[in-house]
């Protein structure tokens, strides 16, 4: 058993957002619409692998499509030319006026590239839609090791920390 920090970290404003506005020539987003459980499935698996992401791994077909067909989900694909990049999956409580950033990767070829940077800036923007008020997430010592400098430099707070034991 290991000890992991966790961070939980927060933005409230985009006028908050220390955005990256580079021009990244062939990389383009596009939500995924319709749904593609085995992309997900996959940025989860291929990203995750180094950093303990379990949890889903034992997910059946129909609770991978279940839980990507809620309203409340969005996944949004990067790509660089017809090539898969990264991800990022929003959920959506319009009841709390907030988002989480659920999942959030690139792939492992488009890492320290400065690619996360602008991948969380267009995330952050993605999720302060319809009345938003607060845009969070959570990242913890298995990610990698620019993630939580990511979130900050961004412009996101630390509201949270805890130490758990995996």
């Amino acid at each position: 058993m290991i000890e992991v920090k966790r961070n939980y970290l927060e933005i409230k404003s985009l006028q908050n957002l220390k955005g990256v506005n580079q021009s990244l020539d062939n990389y383009f987003l596009i939500l995924l619409d319709p749904i593609n459980f085995q992309l997900n499935k996959f940025f989860y698996k291929n990203i995750g692998q180094k950093h303990k992401w379990i949890d889903r791994l034992v997910w059946t077909e129909s609770q991978w499509i279940d839980y990507l067909s809620s309203k409340k989900v969005k996944t949004y694909v990067f790509k660089h030319k017809d090539n898969l990049a990264g991800f990022f999956e929003l959920i959506f409580h319009f009841e709390k006026k907030e988002v989480e950033i659920a999942y959030f990767g690139l792939l492992e070829e488009y890492q320290n590239k400065k690619l996360g940077s602008y991948l969380l800036s267009e995330a952050i923007k993605k999720s302060f839609v319809n009345s938003i008020n607060r845009v969070w997430v959570h990242t913890c010592s298995l990610d990698h090791k620019n993630a939580l400098d990511n979130y900050i430099a961004r412009g996101m707070k630390i509201f949270k920390t805890e130490i758990i034991k995996v």
